[in-house]
Parts: C-alpha cells; structure tokens; sequence
C-alpha cells in the first residue's frame, strides 16, 4: 500500500494496525493540539471499536491497515473536507488526498476517463463521490468508511446520520448555546498568520467578527466586481467598520480571468464548474500576498441553519401535498384542460405541476439537464455509454438516507453531504492550496453542525423566514444591515463579461472549437449555446458555457 498526501501527515503503529491522520483530527469537544493524532487515533479504535466515529472530530482523513489481516479502513471526517482517492493496481494499492498524485499511475491505456463522471460533471458541475473522472478510482463519500479486505472486495458504510434528537429547551437557551458554540468553533481555529474572507453575508461576517473579537483589527479580505447584481462589498465595509477589522478590498478584473483561466481549471483534480472558484482564488492569492498563511472561511451556515432560498421555496410546494388527495386530483385536472391557459389560472397550473414533482428532483428543475433534451445536448455515441438517471438517483440516496421526516432537514443533509461536500469546499479548499493558504471551516465544526440538528426546523426557518433562528441568536452582535440583508450569491460575472472583452470571448470560442471534436458534445448545440448567449441570456448561457469550456481546459492540461 501506497499512501500519499498533500496534507500533513502523522503516523502511527502499534502490535495490530497502522495508522495514518491527514489533516487535522482531535477528540470530540476539544481543542486542536494532538501532539500525536495517529496514535491517539489507534487507541481511540482500541476502545471504542467499531463505534470510535463519535469520539472523532475535525478535517481530516484517515488509513487503518490490519497488520494480521491485510483490510485497509478509510475514513472522511463529517463532511469529507479531506479528499481521499483509492486506486488499485495489480498487487498495489494507492490512496491519495489528491487525486494528480495518482496520475503518474493512471496512464490513458490503463485509467480510460469514465463517460458517467463526464456526464455527471454536466449535471452536478462537479464528479460527487464516490464516483471519479477515471474508471477504477473511488473517492470516499463524506463521513463514511470504505474498508477493502485482501482479495480487493470492498463495502462501506455512512458513519455520520445524526438522530435529529430536538431539544425541548427554550429558543433562548438555545441561541445563547449556539453563539458559544460558534465562538468557541472560531477560536480554536484562530492561527498565526489568520485571516477571514468577508463577503459581506452572515456567516463570512459571524467569523469575521468572532475573530476580531480574539484578535483586534483582524484581517479581512473581500472580491468585487465591476458588474452590476454581483458586486457585495458595501455589506463587506459594513461588517468590517462594526468589527474594526484590517479589511482589503480587490475588484477582480477580466483580464484575471483570462490570464488564470488555463492554471485554475487544470488545477482542480477532476473537473470543476463552478465559476467562483475564480473569485475564491483570486481572494485568497490577494490574502497570501499579505502574509496571511491560514484563512477563515464562513462556508456551511446557510445548509445547517437555513439559509438557501431553494428551502423556503420548496416549503411552498411541499405544502401541496397536506391537501386531501382527491382535491389534488380534482384540482389537478381542471387545470390540465384549456382553464390553465387562461391567464388568471397559469400560476396555479404551473404550482401543481412543480408539487407534482417529488422531492429532490424538484430542486433541480432549472438544471441545464433538465431542460434540454440529452439528446440535443450530447453525441449520441456518448450517450450511449452512460445513465441518465444516475445523477438523480445518487441525491434521491442521499435525501433519503436523511433521519428526519422533515422536508427542509433532509433538504439540508442533502446539501452538506453533496453539495458542500463535492463543491463548495472542493472549490474553497483547491483554491486557496493553489494560493499557498490553509482554510479552515469554523461553522462546520462537528459539534456546530451536531448541534444545528437538534434545533427543531420550526425554529430555523418558520415560514418563509431564512435563518431565522441563527438571526435572532446573533442580534445585537451582527450589524442590523447584515442581518436585514436579502440571501445573494457569490457568482462570476462570466457571461456579462464574454460580450464586453474580445480576448475573453476569443478564448471560449477557440476553447469550445476543440471541445466539439472530442465526441461529447453536439457541435451544433454548442453553437446554440454561444448565439443564445450573445442576444440577450448572459446568466444562464454564461453558466452552461462555464461549465463546457472548463471541461475543455481540464481535459487539455491533463492531456487528454
């Protein structure tokens, strides 16, 4: 067995095992500071067994090998923060937190790239676990365990399903227990060399100002752009004049992104569509040129205490379902006929069409998948070769293996165990390793996100209110502004700035003219892409075209 990491790495090894910790682990309720985590790790399996994982907390990934028996365990903390790759070959078995560690062993004739992952990567923008952009390569899911035995059979199991165990205690107490947990979260990530990404929202500001509060004139870093609806550094000047932190502004401009483009997309271990991924890097690579060696990042608040408009939305349709079945029949058919094309009746045609779809298929309904035919998307010798429902199927697992019957919880555990998981942090995590910073996720810690399970829904987000409850817990600490402010993404003006700058668009163009040769895409639909793009639908095309000329750039640098 081969191990190798991009992450620090302690070892240890006792008469029964070796082990080895990448990252950072430390015993549930503690401080950070193992002097020997790899050790402490063997003892905690010694005496807990088979129910060590509660005793674990951090960002981390670990390999146990049985000396007696030759079984190899990998485990990814709560949110798999840590990546971690297994590729057997022959005799050999390698395990990666990088996937381009592996690469060396992963020549075209031996490692082919796996048309599921490519097509994956179209509907998610990422590859989600445990599927990889190479056949023959798993990633670890996120808190799980994955043990392979000595003849290569394998089998996992989901180690982190919190209970859902609601507190009976006052929403009072329960505010005052979540700032203290939050606080002390920030705290022991607190570093020599600290800084914050400050975006202006409420959980880059909780951080920021949580920091400040430990460190006075704290650091803090915000992105803008110069493009109308993205830009969020007024919000960002609002918290930092609060906290009195050492705050520093960087408006990024197109020709970053033309002069990036290449070295970020080829940076990521598989392909990566997100397209503030560009706006993360730039932040913390602005942050490094500082002296700033660890980053605080606010990421995770929103899918733990309900912050994501798509919940409150999806409340609204889920609502359909408590209306007694044959009103929903009756109603149903009434609209179907030529009444739902009247004017006055096209909403509600439209809401019970959306009701009718379950949950969490609805959530992708805009989803470019969803809204064009495959068919008219991709080759049909492509095609060919994957499922099309796979994507769908792995978050209907996903949602389903979510222990609360409550629509808005299961939506959440949806969303840290899939998309903060195989995005958000991949994103955040990447590059900022690429600007030569640590980050650190104090709003995901194992026990904030613990404790966020066992605030009832009702509290979280009654009604339509987004992240009431954490709004209310942070009053009086927060500035009002940040607290009244509308939820706003963190999006690249991408698509706004292809029409403006000749270079940018020359770049796609040449990019997506190679990618129409390699089978994947219809030429003639990516045509259709680029001219609906130019007369008017900047956003939404911008996103679709993002997310093919990455593909192209990642499959070129890796030489594919």
């Amino acid at each position: 067995m081969t191990v190798l990491g991009e992450h620090a790495a302690d070892i240890a090894e006792d008469e029964a095992s070796i082990a080895i910790v990448l990252g950072r682990l430390r015993p549930y309720g503690e401080d950070y500071g193992l002097e020997h985590p790899a050790q402490w790790l063997l003892n905690c399996l010694q005496r807990q067994g088979e129910d060590f994982y509660p005793a674990l907390a951090g960002f981390f990934a670990v390999v146990v090998l049985d000396k007696s028996s030759g079984e190899m365990r990998l485990v990814s903390d709560h949110v798999g923060s840590v990546p971690l790759y297994f590729c057997p070959r022959g005799n050999q078995w390698w395990v990666a937190d990088s996937l381009r560690l592996l690469e060396p062993q992963l020549r075209p004739e031996d490692a082919p790239l796996a048309p599921q992952a490519l097509y994956d990567y179209c509907f998610h923008h990422c590859v989600p676990a445990p599927g990889t952009v190479y056949e023959d390569v798993v990633k670890l899911e996120p808190g799980a365990e994955l043990t392979v035995d000595i003849t290569g059979a394998s089998r996992s199991r989901n180690l982190y399903q919190p209970a859902y165990d609601y507190s009976v205690e006052s929403a009072e107490t329960l505010m005052a227990r979540c700032r203290e947990l939050i606080a002390t979260a920030v705290a022991r990530n607190i570093a020599p060399g600290a800084g914050a990404f400050l975006s202006g929202g409420l959980d880059s500001s909780t951080v920021a100002g949580m920091f400040a509060q430990q460190q006075p004139e704290a650091p803090t870093f915000s992105i803008g752009f110069d493009a109308k609806g993205y830009d969020e550094t007024a919000y960002a000047r609002i918290t930092a004049r609060h906290f009195n932190t050492r705050h520093h502004e960087h408006y990024l401009q197109p020709q970053e992104i033309i002069d990036h483009f290449v070295a970020v997309a080829g940076y990521f271990d598989e392909p990566f569509g997100n397209s503030s991924a560009m706006a993360a890097y730039t932040c913390a690579r602005v942050a490094r040129e500082h002296g700033i060696t660890v980053m605080l990042a606010g990421d995770g608040g929103d899918e733990i205490f309900g912050g994501n408009e798509r919940y409150a939305k999806q409340k609204v349709f889920e609502a359909w379902s408590a209306f007694p079945a044959p009103a929903r029949k009756l109603a149903g058919a009434a609209l179907a006929t030529g009444l739902g094309r009247l004017p006055l009746l096209q909403k509600g045609r439209s809401y019970i069409e959306q009701a009718n779809v379950t949950l969490p298929d609805r959530m992708d309904s805009y989803n470019f998948l969803n809204r064009f035919d495959p068919g008219i998307m991709f080759e049909q010798s492509f095609l060919a070769q994957v499922d099309t429902e796979l994507p769908r199927e792995g978050k209907r697992r996903r949602y389903q293996q979510c222990l609360a019957p409550d629509a808005v919880e299961k939506m959440m555990y949806l969303d840290w165990k899939y998309t903060l998981a195989n995005n958000d942090l991949v994103k955040v995590s990447r590059m900022c390793r690429k600007a030569g910073v640590e980050v650190r996720y104090p709003l995901f810690e194992k026990e904030v996100v613990d404790f966020s399970c066992t605030v009832p829904a009702r509290l979280k987000l009654p009604g339509g209110k987004l992240r009431d409850f954490y709004k209310r817990s942070f009053r009086g600490f927060l500035p009002d502004e940040t607290l009244a402010k509308s939820k706003h993404g963190f999006g690249l003006p991408f698509g706004v700035w292809m029409k403006q700058e000749p270079e940018l668009r020359k770049l796609t163009r040449d990019t997506l003219e190679r990618l129409k040769l390699r089978g994947i895409f219809r030429a003639d639909f990516i045509d259709t892409a680029l001219d609906t793009h130019e007369s008017g639908h900047s956003g939404y095309y911008g996103e679709l075209i993002w997310i093919m000329v990455v593909l192209e750039l990642w499959l070129t640098d890796r030489g594919r």
